[in-house]
């Protein structure tokens, strides 16, 4: 079975919106302080590793704006551009990002058939409503944060009001020089 692997960026008080600088969030690009070498590559082989990108529809739209068009010499954006997206929105009626495909209605059902599915992992990022969902359903087989030295203060959190408390194991920690922390976590006792 496919595993669904949650990666976020995230500060220290949760906040997970506007890492990059192109959202109108008023700390946009707050991550771009703590630019590591091998924090740039933990992501690169992390995008490499899976097959699939499973996001929500904010998250799609800002990718879909920002990724096709670009190359780069280390092959980021080749993958990005070619690997298949699942977009999880009930509203968007066309998805015309290269490979993408539309996940809509039954959201947990169609997620559970898609990790049933044929192919590798599948990678989420950003898309805090579809992670809060994955959570709460149980679809969420690995979380993986990389927890920023920062506080923001305000913002939308990657964490919502979840009435159900879902309990997680430390898998592995990894501390980057510019004092970022990669915490994978896995659903207690999996």
């Amino acid at each position: 079975m496919r595993r669904i692997v949650v990666s976020e960026f995230v500060s220290l008080d949760g906040v997970m919106e506007g890492p990059g600088p192109d959202d109108p969030y008023v700390h946009a690009g707050w991550t771009f302080a703590f630019q590591d070498p091998v924090g740039m590559k933990y992501k690169l082989d992390e995008v490499t590793a899976h097959d699939a990108l499973l996001l929500g529809r904010v998250t799609y739209k800002g990718f879909a704006k920002a990724w096709p068009g670009r190359t780069d010499e280390i092959g980021f954006a080749d993958k990005m551009n070619s690997m298949p997206k699942h977009v999880v929105s009930n509203t968007l009626e066309r998805a015309g990002w290269n490979n993408s495909m539309i996940i809509s209605g039954n959201i947990p059902a169609e997620i559970t058939r898609l990790k049933q599915g044929r192919g590798g992992d599948i990678l989420v990022a950003g898309s805090s409503q579809l992670v809060q969902t994955l959570l709460a359903e149980g679809l969420v087989d690995e979380l993986r944060l990389m927890v920023f030295p920062i506080v923001l203060g305000s913002g939308k959190r990657l964490f919502g009001t979840n009435s159900d408390p879902v309990s997680l194991e430390l898998a592995g920690s990894t501390q980057l020089q510019s004092g970022t922390l990669i915490l994978t976590y896995r659903p207690a006792g999996s």
